[in-house]
């Protein structure tokens, strides 16, 4: 049987001319027209966008919770497959000579940073402290709460949600895009990775509105990325300058400082991203890896080493033997306890929340693992994309997270640490564990890996942005289109901040991650489907049978 040879080409209709020149001008006007909508809305109707995206929130989590939790199995799943099955891992992406752009150390630094910095800064503390006070091991009642007997759970639920499930996310992204891009030579944004399901039709309004959905949620997650690591850097901030308006009466910091320095990000963000991948991403991302592990390497020699490192081979374990159940299980909804307890946690607090969470940011972050991968076999690119940053987050969990809980174990925190707000609570651990001139200085540390963070994920966010909208041109686009997008996203974090604080930028994140969920899932099977008739061409083109394949 002769299987038909693969798509090669796909014609996206590009302006010629003109403001949007060398862009697409549907998908872009549409993308602009719903962003503005949303910001309209926002700005004038604040009160009743903050209720209305609450609302919206509640309902998707308790309709579509189990969509979320399957799906997120399934990309882990095929991912790891890919990797270990020989006629698949070996594939290079690009082809058989194709060589990687950038070092290793570079290559890692750049995914790292874009895809988890931030977060990891905010979390690392704020997780496993609320994990020590309630998870689903202490609800059911298996373990009691803030004990020393906790630290397991803790660490077996901080290290499900930071593991192999987000970067699976990010991964399968990322590897369909740079497949179709670099082995098929279609343009390097999100509809191609759909073409063996839907061919031709990519090239018309399916694959605008494709398109759109990709940057509605790159847009809407790098929004709650940025407004989340904003709260943490003005909380640094105020520490570092102790100006006395940039926090509220409870100690969290106020809407004009989280603007202000909304404002600064998002300048420094821009000027970066107007110079490229290859300059401002890739030196801020080479600086974000030296000072996060000389932050780790500050936890692990002045923290609680004994604790964090049988957090970390303990977490590790448990989280290895327990990951099959945890990435089945579904809680529905009830009225009887503890099943509504166990509901509210995972689908409103936690698990679902961060499974949308990582959806709605992965087209930024897998089309970015994409231009960025070009020469990596694809067992080298799960191994870098997945195994190696999930074990860096557990690392930062149990060195940041577990000096943490060791100082509220020991007294010497005595709940000053426990009870500051989550943007506050790593700040609070070096005041605990320094002297005040030692704390400031490691703070300010801390929030200048804040900075680089904000920039990085925010400038690679922009390039991404203009990359899907130009057809897959990944090639540095004109400053004011730059100028724009960063000025979109900082707009919508803004009205969102005013409309409803973080969880108001949390809810409206929903608004992309559920459709562009349904387009992952189609991406996967599509890869499957590109792979084995890749298999199935060499096979019958050289008449050798592939044993992986019998």
């Amino acid at each position: 049987m002769t299987i038909p040879p693969p798509m090669t080409t796909l014609r996206i209709s590009l302006a010629q001319n003109g403001f949007y020149k060398g862009f697409n001008r549907i998908a872009t006007i549409g993308s602009k027209v719903i962003v503005a909508l949303l910001v309209l809305w926002a700005a004038v109707f604040s009160d009743q966008a903050g209720v209305v995206l609450l609302k919206i929130r509640g309902w998707s989590f308790e309709a579509f919770g189990p969509w979320y939790i399957y799906s997120m199995a399934f990309f882990v799943i095929l991912c790891l497959v890919l990797a270990a099955f020989p006629a698949m891992g070996k594939v290079r992406l690009g082809g058989m000579d194709a060589i990687p752009e950038f070092s290793t150390f570079s290559w890692f630094s750049m995914m790292f940073g874009a895809g988890i910095g931030i977060g990891l800064l905010t979390f690392s503390t704020a997780e496993p402290l609320y994990h020590f006070v309630s998870n689903p091991d202490t609800i059911i009642g298996a373990v009691a709460p803030g004990t020393q007997e906790t630290l397991r759970s803790v660490f077996k639920w901080s290290f499900f949600h930071w593991g192999l499930s987000v970067w699976g996310c990010y991964g399968l992204v990322g590897l369909t895009l740079a497949f179709f891009a670099y082995n098929r030579n279609l343009p390097l944004t999100i509809r191609s990775g759909l073409t063996p399901l839907f061919g031709r039709k990519l090239e018309g309004a399916l694959g605008d509105v494709v398109d759109i959905t990709a940057v509605i949620a790159t847009i809407l997650g790098i929004a709650v990325t940025i407004g989340l690591g904003i709260a943490q850097f003005s909380s640094g901030m105020h520490l570092v300058i102790g100006a006395d308006w940039m926090v509220n009466a409870e100690g969290a910091p106020t809407n004009s400082a989280m603007l202000i320095c909304l404002f600064l990000i998002m300048a420094g963000s821009i000027l970066s991203a107007a110079s490229g991948v290859g300059k401002g991403i890739k030196w801020l991302s080479n600086l974000n890896m030296v000072l996060s592990l000389a932050l780790l390497a500050f936890f692990l020699i002045f923290g609680s080493p004994v604790v964090a490192i049988k957090s970390l081979f303990l977490g590790i374990m448990d989280y290895i033997i327990n990951f099959p159940v945890q990435a089945l299980t579904y809680w529905p909804n009830a009225d009887v306890e503890p099943a509504a307890t166990l509901y509210k946690w995972q689908s409103l607090e936690w698990t679902v929340f961060y499974w949308a969470w990582w959806i709605s940011f992965a087209p930024f972050v897998g089309l970015f693992f994409a231009r960025i991968s070009r020469g990596r076999t694809i067992r080298e690119y799960v191994m870098g994309t997945m195994v190696v940053p999930a074990l860096m987050c557990f690392i930062w969990f149990a060195f940041v997270g577990g000096t943490s809980i060791g100082l509220e174990l020991s007294g010497k925190a005595g709940g000053a640490i426990l009870n500051a707000g989550q943007e506050s609570q790593l700040f609070a651990t070096l005041k605990v564990m320094l002297t005040p001139g030692a704390a400031k200085a490691m703070t300010l540390m801390v929030v200048v890996l804040l900075m680089t963070y904000l920039i990085t994920s925010a400038d690679s966010g922009i390039l991404i942005i203009n990359t899907i909208l130009s057809g897959g041109d990944d090639q540095k686009k004109g400053k004011r289109h730059i100028f724009f997008w960063g000025t979109t996203i900082a707009m919508v974090i803004a009205v969102l901040l005013l409309a409803g604080g973080l969880d108001a930028m949390k809810s409206a994140m929903l608004l992309g991650a559920l459709p562009f969920s349904l387009i992952m899932v189609l991406m996967g099977f599509a890869l499957i489907k590109a792979l084995i008739r890749d298999n199935l061409r060499k096979r019958t083109d050289t008449g050798v049978s592939d044993p992986a394949f019998k």
